[in-house]
């Protein structure tokens, strides 16, 4: 017997479905296997980083956030048990999202390196501080 059709939500559908008792987003772009709408609901109390950072973009495209952050393979698998089908998107929606991706492209992302520069500052400052503060003590 072949599996149920994935359901099919528009982002309007996602939009209503922005509140701590009814908590939808959308996550997931072409490299990832396209957008996918997610119920978070049950899982807001539960995530590490608090029910708020969902809530703030519940109803709402959260792909770029979720990928900036760097989550892990186990989030990634938490995430699959609460997909409850994938974004319906216009042919204008998908153009945008095309253009948004080649721009990020040619951005060169970039997201990671600023962490790495202000850890790689941090480290020297406490360093210089260590070295050189503390040792005139």
């Amino acid at each position: 017997m072949a599996p149920e059709p994935e359901k099919e939500y528009t982002m309007e559908e996602v939009s209503k479905h922005n509140k701590a008792d009814d908590c939808w987003l959308v996550i997931g772009n072409d490299a990832t296997g396209g957008p996918k709408v997610y119920d978070v609901t049950s899982y807001l109390d539960d995530h590490p980083g608090g029910g708020e950072v969902m809530l703030d973009i519940g109803g709402s495209d959260g792909d770029e956030f979720f990928e900036d952050i760097g989550h892990s393979n186990d989030a990634r698998e938490e995430l699959k048990k609460h997909m409850i089908g994938t974004l319906k998107l216009t042919p204008e929606e998908i153009e945008a999202r095309r253009l948004k991706a080649e721009k990020g492209e040619s951005a060169g992302g970039g997201g990671m390196g600023i962490v790495a520069v202000v850890v790689a500052v941090a480290a020297a400052g406490y360093f210089y501080y260590k070295n050189n503060v503390e040792a005139s003590s």
